[in-house]
């Protein structure tokens, strides 16, 4: 914001900028406006569009109590309108991500030929889910370096409550659209390459892999996705024999498909998506979201890294710590908080869908098919968490069996009334079925233990 406000300074326009500190601010965005409204005279109010549900109720109460004319203009931000998804999908009881990622593409023409996808594939997902090899090194990610000390000093000033920890002297993140620039040429010809291919991996020496990390400045409008896809299919078709399709399409389909279908399903599913909770999951989230200390090799390494640089990557936020929540039974409130409150990246219309829908599937099924968990298999598969845990990826029970392989057979058999007949997940409950009961009361039972003490995982 001081960035923004400093460059549209320097374009000599003239802007009010209302600081945490600052001896005019009210602490309130309404009685804020109502004020400057009137000291300035002003005889029209107009407003973009918000991207939260909240604000956007409020800024439309605000407005109706108004005795001046208002007007609300659309963002041109995003790919797609608000309703947009709601429209492609009237009638349907499923919105499915593939056909809504598939109008896009034909909407605005990305990697078409006419009607129909370049190669006559869409979808390269089954191609992008690689482990890093062992030997393999990716590029070193692009960081900038700022001093946010002041800030820093106004924040605890303020009291404002924080959560993680912040190296004020080297804030690392672009806070400008020329920084958000740089990293997005940085990706395109560095990470881009090996984007697909990598993109579910995980490591313990490298948190960003080949991640593009343009989330953030997207989100707050430094950089348009449109901008973004563009310039990365232009860098593809320039460097065929380089980058693979798969990589390329893996990308686009993340901004123009998923970007785009969680903010469809946010402004059709609200204010009622907030509260949904199919699994009615109450388990409070445990000490270690907090501190990162916790003797599960993946989840002190995904939350630590959160707290410690307010990203993850996709696949830790999904597959490592949502993955635990939704085995562990935590409540989705709880979760939401957390997830809105440590990524940089999220604001509510894309954090909410991916962690209550996504993630816990305690929207029951409107993003996702199934549930997503998933054993220590598939972490160890995706990673090399496992090889230093204190628990052993092999063992469903016993002293240090991996508490992932105890806790996905207990998710199926508490939920098996609401997930039995889901055809995604039919052979989770076969093998569950065919385990013998000795072996299968004994997971159960450890996955009870696990649960009891949870705040000693």
């Amino acid at each position: 914001m001081r960035s923004f406000a400093q460059n549209l300074e320097n374009q000599e326009h003239s802007i009010i900028y209302l600081r945490l500190d600052d001896e005019r601010n009210t602490q309130s965005l309404t009685k804020n406006l109502e004020w400057i409204i009137e000291q300035n005279q002003i005889t029209e109010f107009e407003y973009q569009l918000p991207d939260e549900y909240r604000l956007d109720e409020q800024l439309k109460a605000f407005s109706s109590t108004l005795n001046i004319s208002t007007k609300v203009y659309d963002t041109e931000h995003f790919l797609s309108r608000r309703n947009e998804l709601g429209d492609f999908f009237k009638g349907k009881k499923t919105f499915l991500m593939e056909s809504f990622y598939r109008m896009m593409r034909k909407k605005y023409g990305i990697l078409m030929d006419g009607n129909e996808p370049l190669t006559g594939q869409w979808n390269y997902d089954a191609d992008n889910r690689k482990k890093l090899p062992k030997e393999h090194r990716p590029v070193e990610p692009l960081v900038f370096s700022r001093d946010v000390s002041e800030i820093y000093q106004l924040v605890q000033n303020q009291e404002v409550k924080t959560i993680g920890s912040v190296n004020a002297k080297n804030f690392f993140w672009p806070v400008t659209r020329q920084e958000s620039l740089q990293l997005l040429e940085f990706f395109v010809r560095n990470c881009l390459p090996n984007f697909g291919t990598y993109e579910d991996a995980m490591a313990m020496q490298y948190w960003s892999i080949y991640h593009s990390r343009l989330s953030f400045s997207m989100n707050i409008k430094l950089l348009s996705p449109l901008e973004v896809v563009e310039r990365a299919v232009e860098h593809w078709q320039q460097n065929q024999d380089d980058i693979s399709i798969a990589q390329i399409e893996g990308f686009v389909r993340q901004i123009i498909g998923w970007r785009e279908y969680m903010r469809g399903i946010y402004w059709n599913k609200m204010p009622d998506f907030q509260t949904l909770n199919y699994f009615e999951h109450q388990q409070k989230l445990p000490d270690f979201f907090w501190t990162g200390k916790t003797k599960m090799n993946c989840m002190k390494h995904s939350v630590g890294q959160s707290l410690n640089l307010a990203y993850a990557h996709h696949i830790q936020r999904l597959m490592v710590i949502g993955n635990f929540c939704l085995l562990a039974g935590i409540n989705p409130d709880e979760i939401d908080e957390w997830y809105l409150g440590i990524y940089i990246d999220a604001i509510e219309w894309v954090e909410i869908t991916n962690t209550r829908g996504m993630s816990q599937y305690a929207d029951g099924g409107i993003v996702g098919s199934k549930p997503y968990v998933a054993s220590a298999n598939y972490i160890d598969k995706m990673s090399d968490y496992c090889g230093s845990c204190f628990y052993d990826k092999s063992k469903k029970v016993g002293h240090k069996s991996c508490p992932f392989n105890s806790l996905y057979w207990h998710f199926y058999e508490r939920n098996r009334a609401k997930l039995e007949r889901n055809p995604r997940i039919g052979m989770a409950y076969v093998t569950l079925n065919k385990m013998p009961d000795q072996q299968r009361n004994e997971v159960l039972q450890q996955a009870e233990i696990y649960l009891k003490n949870i705040e000693e995982l």
